[in-house]
């Protein structure tokens, strides 16, 4: 066997103090590594090369760094990545979705990192390669297909890939009767699938501005040069995002405009090709609605609607004439019901499928149009993840969903809506293999300060001695009002089987228990995320589950955010800490208008600018500002240079500033991913090693007893 080289020794690496001062409402910030931020960073997403050789240098050093300090867990990588490996179909597919003539579906090919874009004939017959992602990745370091979609003559399919990880997508034509790109080339789209017109002659798609917002929606002629395009919308406010979406009738397309609390919706009529947008009903602040179309509902061709309207605070549906689609028109179908969080709605020819969630847990409601005759699609499992595939027809009996749990691997169905039964299409597939009936998962409940409940969903390996002060991996998120799904995850596994409790703590910021779940997770309530979590680990340690000091907190994002201020608050609590991504320097961000994503999430943390109180509860929680002389735990932060969400910058401020203050001498590793963005690798296995390293750092600190 080689002998693996030693990585050199590096000195930890210190960033150079340039202190920057600013003063915000009578109070003076002093920012000493504000000069990591670079000040072309337009330029740097579109082309990394274009760094700031300095600080390109310094986060060098840092992975440098990295490498040197997890020098003893590559072993331990290389076991979890083969693990984690083996429990993926190399050869997976998804079950082909039928649309008229064809079914279309994604598969790969065995050892392939990208996606296959194939169909079938609807009745039987060989696959056709549409487009193959391994082909079109290679020779780059970085490929993510983005949005794909074929016109609805089934000739042309438009689809977008992105180069960087700076999520600037190009969208692409192909010709599937050849199977050769046309001349076609629209780049800085945002990467979702692009809209056809109903004659399959054009396409509308929306643009990103210089500072990377989605705010206008154009329309593109196949066969013409991009610069011909026509803008047909575009939102002045920085404020609020621009989205574009097919409605499933296939009528029309619905441009949203939104940020976290408003929502506004045009209308584009498909079948005609120099269509403008049709408002359906004007912003009001704190109203949100969107809409699906129905071409004969009431005697009418009808939108239905989901909204929080009239304090329909976990929302409603209701619907309205197309010609007089405004708010003063709205009828009320299904009423607000409190604490049952209406997710989604689903609109057939002949059904009115819903998805919400009742004290944490999704159910499935389908309901006959024009009746109230409606009944819910039961699941037994103390707690469970259910996703509902719209698929492309609009004329169909037949609804397609997913079921997992923690032990359970994902199941996807085709329930027949007349007859109500259900036909298994797929069960995931663990070449490794995998007993449910090894592992348990439950849902438990911590009290938080201020007397919530707040739900956790834990897995565990059966001979993991209950009361055992196990190791244990707690994982948290907390914002936008994403619920995080009690769903199967293979990777989790590689953990569990080493004698690992994996928990999920539900906290304020999510939907779990409802809206209000999420409105008490935000702007001047925004702590009740960081409380909610510090009482999940409490309340595991309390049990026996775990023991203080054990317990790895994991979050990326806006849960990185949650990793920071946690570590701040009670590192007492934790063995270590996995920040991925993590949006810690929420304060200076928020303060900079310019950043892609600073004025749409002033309504999710307040604008810091004008509003002093918004700035006073953002510098009480924001973890760069927070940061004091303390013993930490050992932290592993992750991020992507390229990344246009949470700017590379923050974890690099983030660590540099851990390093000059802490009064600890455990692991502080910053690993950037120089080829990558927000999401990390683009390929499925090149991601698992991100994963495999994670993981070993929490090995590492913590350690783990059973093997799989």
């Amino acid at each position: 066997m080689l002998e693996r080289p030693t990585p050199t020794p590096t000195p930890e690496p210190r960033a150079e103090k340039r202190p920057v001062t600013a003063t915000r409402h009578g109070i003076t910030l002093t920012d000493e590594f504000a000069w990591l931020k670079a000040a072309n960073w337009q330029e740097v997403l579109r082309d990394p090369d274009k760094l700031d050789p300095a600080i390109r240098a310094h986060l060098q050093a840092e992975n440098a760094h990295a490498e040197h300090a997890l020098a003893d867990t590559v072993a331990l990588q290389e076991r979890l990545f083969a693990e984690l490996k083996g429990r993926i179909k190399e050869d997976d597919w998804t079950p082909p979705s039928p649309d008229g003539p064809f079914a279309y579906f994604t598969r790969y090919r065995e050892g392939g990192q990208h996606p296959l874009v194939c169909r079938q004939p609807r009745d039987g017959g060989a696959d056709e390669v549409l487009l193959d992602g391994d082909e079109l990745a290679k020779g780059l370091a970085f490929f993510a297909l983005g949005g794909t979609r074929h016109s609805p003559d089934h000739r042309l399919m438009a689809w977008g890939s992105d180069a960087s990880g700076a999520e600037y997508y190009t969208v692409r034509v192909r010709d599937l009767g050849t199977g050769s790109d046309l001349a076609d080339a629209v780049p800085e789209t945002a990467g979702s699938a692009v809209v056809w017109t109903a004659d399959g002659r054009a396409f509308y798609y929306v643009k990103l501005d210089r500072n990377h917002r989605p705010s206008r929606v154009f329309r593109h002629l196949v066969g013409r040069p991009a610069n011909e395009d026509v803008l047909v919308f575009e939102e002045p406010n920085p404020g609020f995002f621009v989205s574009v979406s097919r409605l499933q009738s296939g009528a029309f397309a619905e441009i949203s405009v939104h940020d976290h609390e408003t929502t506004e919706s045009w209308l584009l009529d498909l079948a005609r090709r120099d269509a403008v947008p049709s408002l359906v009903a004007v912003r009001e602040t704190g109203v949100q609605y969107e809409v699906e179309h129905h071409p004969d509902l009431f005697g009418h061709s009808a939108l239905m609607i989901r909204t929080n309207a009239d304090g329909a605070e976990d929302f409603k549906v209701a619907w309205a004439p197309l010609a007089r689609p405004a708010r003063e028109n709205w009828r009320e179908i299904i009423p607000h019901r409190a604490g049952i969080y209406l997710l989604s709605i689903l609109v057939l020819r002949d059904w009115l499928i819903r998805l919400e969630r009742q004290d944490g847990l999704p159910r499935l409601v389908i309901r006959r149009h024009r009746t109230e005759d409606e009944h819910a699609v039961a699941f037994d499992e103390e707690a469970y993840s259910l996703g509902v595939d719209a698929g492309f027809e609009f004329a169909t009996d037949t609804l397609r969903f997913a079921y997992s749990s923690m032990t359970t691997p994902t199941e996807t169905w085709d329930y027949d809506l007349v007859q109500r039964t259900r036909l298994l299409r797929k069960r995931q597939e663990i070449p490794s293999g995998h007993d449910p009936s090894r592992y348990t998962t439950r849902r438990l409940f911590a009290r938080g300060p201020d007397g919530e409940t707040v739900p956790i969903s834990i897995l565990y390996r059966n001979d993991v001695p209950p009361a055992s002060g196990a190791p244990c991996l707690l994982y948290g998120y907390g914002a936008y009002g994403f619920a995080i799904p009690a769903a199967f995850s293979t990777n989790r596994l590689s953990l569990v089987d080493r004698g690992f409790v994996y928990a999920i703590a539900h906290v304020r910021g999510g939907t779990e228990k409802g809206w209000r779940w999420y409105r008490e997770g935000k702007l001047a309530s925004k702590r009740n995320t960081f409380t909610d979590f510090i009482a999940a680990a409490e309340h595991l340690i309390a049990q026996r589950w775990t023991a203080a000091g054990r317990i790895v907190a994991h979050g990326g994002s806006a849960g990185g955010m949650l990793m920071g201020a946690i570590a701040n608050m009670r590192p007492d609590l934790f063995g270590g800490v996995v920040a991925e991504v993590p949006f810690v320097d929420v304060l200076n961000t928020m303060l900079d208008e310019k950043l892609p994503l600073t004025p749409p999430e002033w309504p999710e943390w307040g604008n810091p600018i004008v509003d002093p109180a918004a700035f006073a509860t953002i510098a009480d929680y924001s973890p760069y500002d927070n940061v004091r002389a303390q013993d930490y735990p050992p932290i592993l932060a992750m991020a992507g240079i390229a990344d246009p969400r949470v700017l590379y910058w923050e974890p690099a401020k983030w660590v540099a500033r851990l390093r000059d203050r802490r009064t600890d001498r455990n692991l502080l590793a910053l690993r950037i991913n120089m080829d990558a963005g927000h999401g990390g690798a683009a390929g499925r296995f090149d991601r698992l090693k991100e994963v495999a390293l994670a993981y070993a750092f929490a090995v590492k600190v913590i350690g783990g007893k059973l093997v799989a």
